[in-house]
C-alpha cells in the first residue's frame, strides 16, 4: 500500500482491513493484549509506520478513521493515557533513529501497553539547561557504563524501558558530547526513589543511576549525536501534550463549565465575563492543536508546537484558577492528601483544588514556560537569539 495513495482509493482498503480484524479477532471474547497484538500486526496500530511495524505506511490523517471504525465495535484501545511516554516520545525517535533490530524489539510491545516506557532527561542542575547534563555514560567494550541522576521523571516507577541521554565526551561542548540510549529500568544499579509533589502524591521521581551498564546495541543515532535525537523526542513530547485531541468545551474548561451550570449560586456579572473568555481562549487553542496535529499529520513536528504547549500550560492554571475562586469556600476544600504512587494523572476524577494545584506542574514539565518562549521567539518568530557565551567551550571547562 503506497505511501503517496490518495486518501479516497485508501479507506475502503483500510475499512476491509478493520473488519477482517474483528472477524477473527471478537473483542468481545479475544484477550485484551491478543487483540492488540493482532492489531498492530495488522498494521492498524499507526498507519502512517512502514509496514511490519504497526502500520502500512499511508497517510497519518487516515488513523482517525480506523479508530473510529474499531470504537464503533467496541474493540478496546491501549490506554494510551498510561503509555503516553512510550507513544509520544519514545516510539517515534526509536522509528526515526533506531536500527532494523530496535524497532522489531521495541514498538510492538510498546504500542500494546506491555512495557511501559519513562524519560531520562532532565537533571538536579540541567533542567532548562538540558544540554549542561552530568550524568556520563563511558564505553567498555560492547556497553556503556552509567553513572548519574535524573529527576522529574513520570512513570519512573512502573517503566520497563527509559529513554536516555548522557555525556559520553566533556572534552566538547556541551550540545555534542551528549549520546542518546535506550536503558533497561530494571537493570543493575538503577534505584527509583519517590518525589511527593504539592497535591500529596508522588508522581513523580528521581532515578540514580550507579553503574548501570547499557549495551551498545540500545544506543539510539551515533555517538556524541544525542542532542539531535533528544530534540527530536522534545518536538513530539510537546505536540503530545499541548496537541491532545479533545471535543468542543473538553478539558480543563469543561470542569470550570459543569461548575458554573450547576451551581447558579456562585454566578456574578464578573465571573460570568471571564468565563467567556476562558471558554473563547480554550476553544482557539483546541482548533489550534487541530491544525498542529494536521501539520503533524503531514511531516515530524517542528517547533511550533512549542507554542502550543505554552498556550496549555497558561491556559490550565488560568482556569483552574478562576474554578477554585468560582467556589468560593468550597475551593479551599482539598480532597484527600494520602501519599499513591499513581500511573498517570488524573485531572478530571479529582477535586477542583487537585487541578488547581497539578497545573502548576503544566509550565515546568516537557520544557518550561521560559525555555518555550525563547524557541518561540528564535525558531518560530525568527527573532534575534540571545547571547550563548558557552556555545564553544567545552563542557569539563564551563563553570559549575
Amino acid at each position: 500500500m503506497a505511501a503517496g495513495t490518495e486518501g479516497d482509493t485508501i479507506a475502503p482498503e483500510l475499512r476491509r482491513r478493520v473488519r477482517a480484524l474483528l472477524a477473527a479477532y471478537d473483542p468481545a471474547t479475544i484477550p485484551l493484549r491478543e487483540f492488540l497484538r493482532a492489531r498492530f500486526d495488522a498494521g492498524l496500530a499507526w498507519v502512517h509506520f512502514p509496514e511490519g511495524l504497526g502500520g502500512l505506511g499511508v497517510p497519518r490523517a487516515l488513523q482517525a478513521a480506523v479508530d473510529a471504525e474499531l470504537a464503533a465495535a467496541k474493540a478496546p484501545d491501549n490506554d494510551p493515557r498510561r503509555i503516553g511516554i512510550g507513544l509520544g516520545m519514545a516510539a517515534p525517535t526509536i522509528l526515526r533513529f533506531g536500527t532494523e533490530e530496535q524497532q522489531q524489539r521495541f514498538l510492538r510491545p510498546l504500542w500494546t501497553g506491555e512495557e511501559v516506557w519513562c524519560q531520562l532527561f532532565s537533571e538536579p542542575g540541567a533542567g532548562s539547561d538540558l544540554a549542561g547534563l552530568r550524568t556520563r555514560a563511558v564505553r567498555d567494550g560492547d556497553t556503556w557504563v552509567v553513572d548519574g541522576q535524573k529527576v522529574w521523571t513520570s512513570s519512573a516507577h512502573t517503566a520497563r524501558w527509559a529513554i536516555l541521554i548522557a555525556r559520553t565526551d566533556p572534552d566538547v561542548p556541551k550540545h555534542r558530547g551528549i549520546t542518546y540510549f535506550v536503558c533497561d529500568m530494571t537493570a543493575p544499579g538503577v534505584e527509583v526513589r519517590p518525589l511527593r509533589q504539592a497535591t500529596g502524591e508522588a508522581e513523580f521521581n528521581e532515578v540514580f543511576l550507579t553503574g548501570v551498564r547499557i549495551p551498545d546495541a540500545h544506543r539510539l543515532g551515533e555517538v556524541g549525536d544525542g542532542w539531535r535525537v533528544a530534540q527530536a523526542t522534545l518536538m513530539n513530547e510537546r505536540v503530545a501534550i499541548g496537541g491532545t485531541a479533545l471535543p468542543r468545551e473538553g478539558g480543563m474548561i469543561e470542569k470550570a463549565a459543569a461548575t458554573w451550570r450547576s451551581r447558579p449560586e456562585l454566578r456574578t456579572p464578573e465571573l460570568h465575563g471571564r468565563l467567556l473568555a476562558l471558554w473563547v481562549e480554550a476553544e482557539v487553542t483546541r482548533l489550534t492543536a487541530e491544525r498542529a496535529r494536521q501539520q503533524l499529520a503531514a511531516g515530524a513536528p517542528g517547533p511550533e508546537g512549542s507554542g502550543l504547549k505554552l498556550a496549555f500550560a497558561r491556559l490550565n492554571q488560568r482556569i483552574s484558577g478562576f474554578e477554585l475562586e468560582l467556589l468560593g469556600e468550597d475551593g479551599l476544600r482539598y480532597g484527600d492528601w494520602t501519599m499513591v504512587r499513581p500511573e498517570l494523572v488524573d485531572f478530571y476524577g479529582r477535586d477542583a483544588g487537585y487541578r488547581y494545584l497539578r497545573a502548576k506542574g503544566n509550565s515546568i514539565e516537557g520544557g518550561t514556560s521560559e525555555i518555550l518562549r525563547n524557541i518561540v521567539a528564535e525558531r518560530v518568530l525568527g527573532l534575534p537569539a540571545e547571547p550563548r557565551t558557552d556555545k564553544d567551550v567545552a563542557w569539563k571547562d564551563l563553570p559549575r
